[in-house]
């Protein structure tokens, strides 16, 4: 026997069940989207801050003028992927129930999707109307 004391079952090494090491990669995606989402929320507070007016006609051409579109864009992918993945950790950790925590995990899936295309499908609506 080796150094170390083996403390899995024989089934259970067979089977290759223990430790999947899944949880890492989740935990460095979650890092890297809020390290990325940290300055570009700045730059949102910081645009709408300064904007000259707070009407529509103001706020929408501001969202169609230079790389906006790009970043607001960027921002709402981000903001819903990260969103998604807190989601995540939270069901899988604290809803004991199979059946909910499925369902849970999947209207959590279509919710942040359906938001983040929507964030995108409004900022390019905006943007390509001034264009148009």
């Amino acid at each position: 026997m080796n150094s170390r004391a083996n403390l899995r079952s024989p089934l259970a090494g067979v089977l290759n069940q223990g430790a999947a090491h899944a949880g890492v990669h989740h935990w460095w995606v979650m890092r890297l989207t809020a390290v990325a989402l940290a300055p570009l929320c700045v730059w949102l507070t910081v645009s709408l801050l300064i904007l000259p007016g707070t009407g529509y006609t103001a706020v929408s051409a501001w969202v169609a003028s230079g790389v906006n579109p790009v970043l607001l864009a960027l921002t709402m992918l981000l903001a819903a992927w990260h969103s998604g993945l807190g989601l995540q950790a939270v069901i899988e950790d604290y809803v004991a129930r199979p059946l909910w925590k499925t369902s849970l995990l999947v209207l959590s899936a279509f919710v942040n999707a359906l938001l983040a295309a929507s964030g995108v499908y409004a900022v390019l609506r905006i943007a390509l109307r001034s264009v148009a």
